[in-house]
């Protein structure tokens, strides 16, 4: 579908990345909770702004390795499966800590939840090693390719902050839950990740 390799499991894979707990879901949450479902909403344009920024940035690197280096882009994608495989080691190897802490103003919730996206500076790393797992070179349409993947990441993005909005809207009480449901949840998606590294490893 429009040169991606296996549509269906990239829809998954962003479902999960979303759900890993982390400065935007953080700005989503801390949004919502000062200015009601309009803040989260404008927080959740704010993550997608930014990350259209850093994934067409991430882009410009991956397309110019796919049509000049061949060999180099089978390598990336290798490196792209490790990449995952390793972020999820991370998380199920990490120790309790504090949560970050967030200064989120009121009627400023697009500007800042935009601005905490673009100064994570990994995300363009994340995405050039991402986006060639699920580009098939056969039948990659290049920037047609790209721009299917950076609209259905938006797509999802928005369908994923408006829940997370409606839930923190409707039943914040009920997420102050102890802390340790999100222990459990951020190790579950830390198992998915490594299983999924290894999944396209061996596929690839």
């Amino acid at each position: 579908m429009f040169g991606i390799s296996d549509y269906g499991a990239f829809v998954a894979a962003i479902v999960l990345f979303l759900a890993i707990p982390g400065p935007g879901n953080l700005a989503l949450i801390t949004s919502t909770s000062k200015g009601g479902l309009a803040g989260g909403l404008m927080a959740t344009l704010g993550v997608i702004l930014g990350d259209q920024v850093l994934m067409w940035l991430a882009v410009a690197g991956v397309a110019a390795v796919l049509a000049t280096y061949p060999t180099a882009f089978a390598a990336i994608q290798w490196s792209g499966a490790v990449y995952l495989a390793w972020l999820g080691w991370k998380m199920l190897s990490a120790k309790p800590g504090d949560a970050p802490v967030m200064n989120i103003r009121p009627r400023q919730y697009l500007q800042q939840a935009l601005t905490i996206t673009l100064l994570n500076p990994k995300a363009i790393v994340f995405y050039m090693a991402f986006f060639p797992l699920f580009v098939d070179p056969k039948t990659h349409l290049g920037l047609i390719s790209f721009g299917a993947m950076a609209a259905t990441i938006a797509g999802l993005t928005f369908l994923y902050g408006a829940a997370m909005t409606l839930l923190t809207y409707y039943l914040a009480e009920r997420m102050r839950a102890n802390p340790l449901i999100g222990r459990v949840l951020e190790k579950l998606a830390g198992i998915f990740l490594v299983g999924f590294g290894i999944k396209l490893a061996i596929s690839k």
